[in-house]
């Protein structure tokens, strides 16, 4: 089973680490396209303070983000489960997982990035802001600089198996699967059950809780039907789609009645 993830928008400090070894990043047929991006937004943050945050789309409050950027090279680097904070973090709790559940993860997660492209919770990084919609004056927009690589290295990541894609819209914008692959792909929608709404708040928070469901137990769904239902044992109420065409993923509803 492999999982994809969205990056969340704040995220811990680099701390005192090694700096970042770009070469032992998971993925590395992504390596020249995330050399790209990094010497660009390297450069574009070492420059010009203000051309920089307008092109990252940050507000006065997060001007200290541009100079975290122009560091990134010299900065310390620690594993992406302690870099990414936030509501699906959170509730996912990589660091209270027991030994075998974190094994798993180091085996299936992947987080997708405007900057890395996507890297495993092992990898070591240092803390950064560039969102996927970003538009560098040199690249262009990050979602269509990752599609080429991505087409490459994501197929031979998802194997012959499962892909749970729990990605933002603007994270599965660099990556779609497609043929094969999209018919034992299944997306994820959470509803509260009452309103039949997406929240997004509890959207996130549920996202996190299934991951680390399947993880604690040790599920191992072959495909989406099975991904039904191993979430249904675990006591998810899940409304399944199948794709009405071949090459398209399933899609998933998991309804919840408390709004948390």
């Amino acid at each position: 089973m492999l999982v994809l993830l969205p990056p969340s928008e704040g995220k811990a400090s680099s701390g005192r680490g090694a700096p970042l070894k770009p070469e032992s990043l998971s993925l590395p047929g992504l390596a020249a396209a995330r050399r790209a991006v990094l010497a660009e937004l390297v450069e574009l943050c070492a420059g010009d303070e203000e051309k920089a945050r307008e092109v990252l789309g940050l507000s006065e409050g997060l001007r200290g983000e541009v100079a975290k950027n122009a560091g990134l090279l010299t900065a310390g680097a620690r594993p992406a489960s302690e870099i990414y904070t936030g509501v699906l973090y959170d509730a996912l709790g990589l660091a209270t997982l027991d030994p075998a559940a974190k094994r798993r993860a180091a085996r299936s997660l992947l987080v997708f990035s405007g900057l890395w492209g996507a890297i495993g919770v092992t990898d070591r990084i240092p803390s950064y802001r560039c969102s996927m919609g970003v538009k560098l004056p040199g690249l262009g927009a990050l979602a269509g600089h990752w599609r080429a690589p991505m087409a490459e290295a994501l197929p031979e990541a998802a194997g012959d198996g499962l892909v749970l894609d729990l990605r933002s819209a603007a994270y599965a914008a660099a990556w779609k699967p497609r043929g094969e692959i999209a018919g034992r792909t299944a997306t994820v929608r959470v509803l509260h059950a009452p309103t039949r709404k997406v929240v997004s708040h509890f959207n996130k928070a549920t996202k996190g809780r299934i991951v680390r469901a399947l993880l604690t137990a040790g599920a191992a769904p072959k495909g989406p039907a099975e991904l039904v239902v191993a979430l249904r044992d675990l006591g998810y109420e899940v409304e399944a789609s199948a794709p009405e065409k071949p090459g398209k993923p399933w899609a998933l509803d998991v309804l919840v009645d408390d709004v948390h």
